[in-house]
């Protein structure tokens, strides 16, 4: 019998004016964890939706061959009765029903048509057991964490006998404590022999818990490393991603710092729901002209509810204290006021928040801005055209059309795209809230390169991330913020993940 679950050889995909996938190969052993790895666009999600019949049989060409057996997948449901399991980075569960409920969804405990709920709760238990969950099986999956609903995927995973679990993205949501427990369940279900893939560009996960490594580029297999025998450092891994060597994370900068354009005073938020509870309070900040200041925190220190109340107070309720630019006070009532006084937001939520995902790239980029393209109501299609053709140039935005649907494109380019929707709306202020979530290497250096170009035009920048490297890499100065206040500020030369941990964790006491 061969030593590989799984064999895709010479897989091609193709989509109207792109080729996704050329002659792809991909082999994972029975039992190993298999990272796949590649730019945003280089292929990796396409291949997996191939392999799990997303795009069925007679839609590619090539072959995939799954114990031993050629496989002619035309749904999901068809693989995941010879147990290839996927969960995707957008997780697929229903919040208003249960844990037990979701679990089983599809794949109903029941007999004569009646769903049999001891046996449901019996099994949802042993299911949670596995994954290290306490909760009830009963429990509204709204109610748990982005952390505790991937392990919720996961025992749906395992409920259907899953032999090879293929994890899109598995930590780009979670804090590090989860991230953590999240790799040890996967190294944990290889000891049971269950086979994994995992899509990640978070390269050090990689490194703690891979086997093998395969990097696609531009649609084509460029290597598969054994991790132990190869000598594979993040550096190699980025080569083979990329095509070069990226010595520098973060492009080079000298700041021209001007004068206070931003300030605000004594910020109060309470919850939306909860009015009783204070999420933010005595915030007080300020940002330059041509300035990069970072927020640091670890999730649910209150970073996000921040930038959303500063933009036309689009979170919480009871909102108290001053915004003041060029040092008169400004109410930003709504979004259209924020919009309107400079202010614009890129959201850590691209999709939900950021884009219009059925509408082509054109439409997206003159969203906020169709006042600069009307005339007595009426929308300059051709101007309209000028403006997308120029976005996609200068930010280098890969698609073959600015007619192409937005869901269509790369986590990368529509983040580019989001940027070039507020860049267009010439703003002020630009309010970055985890820019580079979900991106690879190479991306994010494009990225960094558009922001630090945004602040040397003189703009101020208020920049948010989980990933300390990138704060201390980008920021020319950082506030910290715990539980809703800010608990430190550090300028870059003084700055080290020990110093901002230091006040990360520091409560309110």
């Amino acid at each position: 019998m061969s030593q590989y679950i799984l064999e895709m050889r010479g897989i091609t995909k193709t989509f109207p004016g792109v080729k996704a996938l050329e002659n792809v190969n991909l082999q994972v052993k029975e039992g190993e964890i298999h990272a796949l790895c590649g730019e945003n666009g280089a292929g990796k999600s396409t291949l997996m939706k191939v392999l799990s019949g997303v795009y069925p049989h007679g839609s590619y060409e090539g072959d995939i061959i799954f114990q031993g057996q050629v496989c002619e997948f035309k749904d999901i449901k068809q693989s995941e009765d010879l147990g290839i399991v996927i969960i995707h980075q957008e997780l697929a569960l229903i919040p208003y029903l249960s844990i037990a409920e979701n679990i089983f969804l599809g794949n109903e405990q029941a007999k004569h048509g009646i769903i049999h709920w001891h046996e449901t709760r019996i099994k949802t238990k042993e299911l949670l057991q596995r994954v290290g969950l306490r909760e009830s099986p009963t429990t509204p999956v709204l109610e748990l964490g982005v952390g505790k609903q991937q392990l919720v995927e996961i025992a749906k995973a395992l409920s259907k006998r899953v032999k090879l679990l293929i994890l899109d993205e598995p930590t780009s949501a979670l804090n590090e404590t989860d991230s953590e427990n999240l790799l040890r369940l996967i190294l944990e279900l290889k000891n049971q022999g269950i086979a994994s893939i995992i899509i990640s560009h978070k390269l050090n996960e990689i490194e703690k818990v891979a086997d093998s490594i395969t990097i696609l580029r531009d649609g084509k297999t460029i290597q598969t490393l054994n991790m132990k025998e190869d000598q594979v450092t993040e550096d190699v891994i980025i080569k083979g991603m990329v095509g070069r060597d990226l010595t520098q994370r973060y492009p080079e900068r000298t700041p021209n710092i001007g004068e206070i354009i931003f300030e605000v005073e004594g910020w109060e938020v309470r919850h939306p729901q909860q009015e009783d509870r204070k999420v933010l309070e005595d915030i007080n900040l300020h940002i330059r002209r041509g300035e990069i200041v970072g927020i640091a925190g670890l999730m649910g220190a209150g970073r996000t509810e921040l930038a959303m109340s500063l933009f036309g107070r689009s979170y919480g309720k009871h909102l108290k204290g001053k915004v003041m630019l060029h040092g008169k006070e400004v109410h930003l009532t709504d979004i259209a006021a924020a919009i309107r006084h400079g202010i614009a937001y890129v959201t850590e939520d691209r999709k939900q928040y950021g884009l219009v995902l059925m509408n082509d790239i054109k439409w997206n980029i003159s969203l906020a801005s169709l006042g600069q393209l009307s005339r007595r109501g009426v929308v300059n299609g051709k101007e309209e055209v000028l403006v997308a053709e120029d976005f996609r140039r200068k930010l280098n935005i890969k698609t073959p059309s600015i007619l192409q649907k937005t869901v269509n494109l790369s986590g990368g380019n529509q983040q580019k795209v989001v940027l070039s929707k507020w860049i267009y709306a010439q703003p002020e202020i630009l309010i970055l809230d985890e820019p580079t979530r979900g991106i690879d290497v190479g991306a994010k250096y494009e990225i960094y390169s558009i922001v630090n170009q945004l602040a040397d035009e003189g703009k101020g920048i208020l920049f948010i991330s989980s990933e300390l490297p990138e704060i201390l890499g980008m920021c020319d100065r950082i506030y910290v913020m715990s539980e809703g206040r800010i608990t430190g500020e550090v300028k870059r030369e003084e700055a080290s993940q020990e110093v901002l941990m230091k006040s990360m964790t520091r409560g309110r006491g």
